[in-house]
């Protein structure tokens, strides 16, 4: 990482940045990709219940993933500033936290989880489905959420290359498990879509001991001495990663959450195929919002980095750069999506009734694309700034208060029918996209008053 000087620079150590962290993510996104495409070729209520399995999971994974990414802001403040000798102690203290957390997401699913499939009222195999396929996939939890520590440790120094590394390794290795666990190949069960959550799970686990191995393999990364070096676990220093962390992960769990809220009210209100279409349509866009989303978590690393350095004006660059290149790039996104809907549709399943239906949604997600791309960006920015518990209340007015329940009500109420809950969705979404405008021009001008009363201070000091 380096202070860059003209725009040019700064858009190169962006691109720099970004594209390793885009293909991070989309090679983590083709292994839940993996799992719906193979499941559903074994059949619908395969591709049901790793549905419903899968938006349990989802906002679950992205809030405390959300938490862990508190470590990238920290540390690349801390390298923009200069104060490198903090980072190692950092580092292993949310080490120390994801093990703690994964430890109560198994606790909790353990007690809950069955009921809560209970309470949907789903077809009994399809309950069985997404019962055993989450309980595969907690076999890799406690890696998943460690490998994720040290994937924001290696992205905040500038190096994303790693990671990008690790994943792409990581997802044959995904496709073979499933391969293998789902139709009962290489001497494995033939578990259907059970079998992607035990694919996944071991894939977890091969991630996070790659990890484990560039730590020790990358020159830049030995002086830290994570893994070897291990500190005191520090009440005071979880109290304040989590001060930071919490507000983010609950950020991104309800944005998380509504689109798994909209699939389990989807499986309680309508049938099988229509769960089946919605998880094509949800899947698919979801593959799609992975750039967006790489390019917020490549803001969060230079806007953090900038602010440390107190290069306000660098940072406001970084924010319209990737922002609005966000937005642009998902609206060519969504031209193609229009016109090869029901292609893409097919690859996912062969019953002509489920093509239909997820083109109609693959439809109104256009629309919701355009405003998720948006706040996701402008999310990324105020990370950078670590500012994050006026957002959270942002995020969850917009998705919860207002999202959800409009949704609900189109749903409900109106010949929109499942349909309806895209459309609240994307109301929502655009109502975050404000929100987190105005709370940003806000922060830039509060942090440029900051910086000039503290270089006033110092002048004053001098003199």
């Amino acid at each position: 990482m380096y202070h860059a000087e003209t725009y040019k620079e700064k858009f190169t150590l962006f691109l720099t940045i970004l594209w390793p962290i885009m293909v991070t993510q989309l090679s983590l996104h083709a292994m839940t990709l993996i799992d719906t495409m193979m499941s559903g070729r074994v059949g619908t209520n395969d591709l049901a219940g790793v549905a419903i399995g899968s938006s349990i999971w989802l906002p679950v994974f992205t809030g405390i993933n959300g938490i862990l990414l508190a470590v990238t802001p920290i540390v690349a403040q801390y390298m923009g500033s200069g104060e490198k000798n903090k980072i190692s102690f950092t580092v292993t203290q949310f080490i120390y936290l994801s093990f703690i957390l994964a430890i109560l997401v198994l606790i909790i699913g353990a007690l809950f989880l069955d009921p809560l499939l209970t309470m949907m009222a789903l077809e009994p195999e399809v309950h069985h489905i997404a019962f055993h396929y989450l309980v595969g996939l907690g076999t890799g939890i406690i890696p998943l959420f460690m490998f994720n520590v040290v994937r924001n440790f290696f992205d905040a120094q500038g190096f994303t290359r790693i990671t990008m590394f690790i994943t792409v390794i990581a997802v044959p290795f995904s496709a073979l498990l499933n391969y293998g666990f789902i139709f009962g190949k290489f001497g494995l069960p033939a578990l259907g879509g059970i079998g992607a959550g035990y694919a996944t799970g071991l894939t977890f686990w091969i991630i996070f001991i790659l990890s484990i191995i560039m730590t020790f393999k990358i020159s830049p990364m030995r002086p830290y001495k994570i893994f070897v070096n291990w500190f005191r676990p520090s009440l005071k220093a979880w109290k304040e990663q989590l001060s930071i962390g919490v507000p983010i992960g609950l950020s991104i769990f309800f944005e998380a959450s509504i689109f798994a809220i909209m699939t389990l009210l989807i499986g309680m209100m309508f049938s099988t195929v229509t769960i089946a279409a919605n998880q094509i349509a949800l899947n698919f866009t979801s593959l799609i919002f992975m750039i967006p989303l790489s390019i917020s978590m490549a803001l969060t690393i230079v806007v953090g980095y900038s602010v440390g350095g107190k290069r306000i004006k660098a940072a406001k660059q970084y924010t319209y750069l990737g922002v609005i290149g966000g937005v642009g790039i998902l609206a060519i996104a969504s031209v193609f999506l229009f016109f090869f809907r029901e292609q893409i549709a097919g690859i996912y399943s062969t019953e002509r009734e489920v093509i239909v239906l997820a083109a109609q949604f693959f439809i109104i997600a256009i629309f919701y694309q355009l405003s998720d791309a948006l706040q996701s960006g402008l999310q990324g920015v105020l990370r950078g700034y670590k500012d994050v518990k006026v957002p959270f209340m942002i995020a969850f007015t917009s998705y919860w208060i207002i999202g959800i329940p409009v949704g609900y009500s189109l749903a409900a109420f109106t010949a929109l029918g499942p349909k309806g809950f895209w459309v609240g969705i994307t109301i929502g979404l655009t109502c975050a996209a404000i929100g987190f405008f105005t709370r940003l021009v806000f922060v830039q001008r509060r942090t440029l008053k900051q910086f000039a009363a503290e270089a006033n201070a110092e002048g004053q000091k001098g003199a």
